[in-house]
């Protein structure tokens, strides 16, 4: 068997050579060839992947989920998929924490087993691919607007510090979604600061986000924040973080297998796909049920 390890060297920080070192050797043990590749700008990982689906067997990623968004987008256009496994050394990790992946690289190598797999399901935003998310509206302007420096001392929370900042922006938007959920259609008009499509539970670390959600249920997940001014927004957040199953007075939930999201004064705004900067509105979003069969860990294994 044959195996691509794509690998972001300015992941890792000190320790990225030696985490390469120990998943070469790691994969050695069961792939019979180990090809390794480094990216050296944005669009190698998925050039590397999309280049590697009709000849390997499986494609690795290690780096944090910029690389793994980009590995799948190499990947899942091919009728051909090898299987996809990735060893995190990001910020955040969501699919990793949705997979039972340790957040440790040196334990997610380590734990690494061949027969540890699952189907899941692969959502698509316009073109583009996705294992996660796509947010709209506050939360891609406050994970867009985190400086490098500010994110390499402060974490995760430097993403709170910036939604922060947001908040008290104030800005909210009139969407217009029409969705379609097993062949019926709904349209929801709604203003709003915020909007959030997840594939799985864990979104932006926060891994209980949307308790309903798995990375193999066959639908998107939709909830938006029903918040009008400064004071709605600051009631939503709290009840955002403890979890989405319904909608509510300040919550809106929905699942759906497609749906278009644009504004209804024709506007544009920024999206977050992945962690990552997105398309502008209007975008189409669409699951593509149990598409890429991954390397998981031992209690999400089918």
């Amino acid at each position: 068997m044959k195996a691509l390890l794509i690998v972001n060297p300015s992941s890792g920080g000190e320790q990225a050579k030696e985490f390469e070192e120990m998943a070469e050797e790691k994969l050695r043990e069961v792939f019979s060839e180990v090809v390794v590749k480094h990216t050296e700008k944005e669009g190698d990982a998925t050039r590397f992947a999309s280049e590697a689906a009709a000849e390997f067997d499986s494609v690795f990623a290690m780096g944090g989920d910029g690389t793994v968004n980009e590995a799948v987008n190499g990947l899942a256009p091919h009728d051909k998929r090898p299987n996809f496994g990735f060893f995190p050394l990001g910020t955040v990790n969501d699919l990793a924490r949705a997979l039972a992946i340790p957040l440790d690289p040196k334990e997610a190598i380590e734990s690494f087993a061949v027969d540890h797999t699952r189907k899941i399901d692969i959502g698509q935003v316009n073109q583009d691919y996705f294992t996660n998310v796509v947010a709209i509206g506050m939360i891609p302007a406050a994970i867009n607007n985190v400086e490098v420096e500010e994110k390499t001392k402060l974490g995760k929370m430097a993403y709170f510090v910036s939604g922060l900042r947001e908040v008290r922006k104030n800005e909210s938007h009139p969407f217009e979604v029409t969705a379609e959920n097993n062949g019926e259609k709904t349209t929801i008009e709604v203003e709003s600061s915020t909007m959030i499509v997840g594939s799985s539970n864990t979104i932006g670390g926060f891994e209980s986000l949307l308790p309903k959600a798995s990375t193999d249920d066959g639908k998107l997940h939709l909830i938006y924040l029903k918040d009008t001014n400064l004071w709605e927004t600051v009631k939503s957040v709290p009840e955002l973080l403890k979890g989405v199953t319904e909608s509510n007075d300040v919550l809106g939930y929905q699942t759906f297998d497609k749906a278009t999201i644009r504004l209804a004064d024709g506007a544009t705004i920024e999206t977050n796909v992945d962690g990552d900067p997105g398309p502008e509105l209007p975008i189409t979003v669409t699951v593509l049920p149990q598409h890429l069969t991954v390397y998981c860990g031992v209690e999400k294994a089918r």
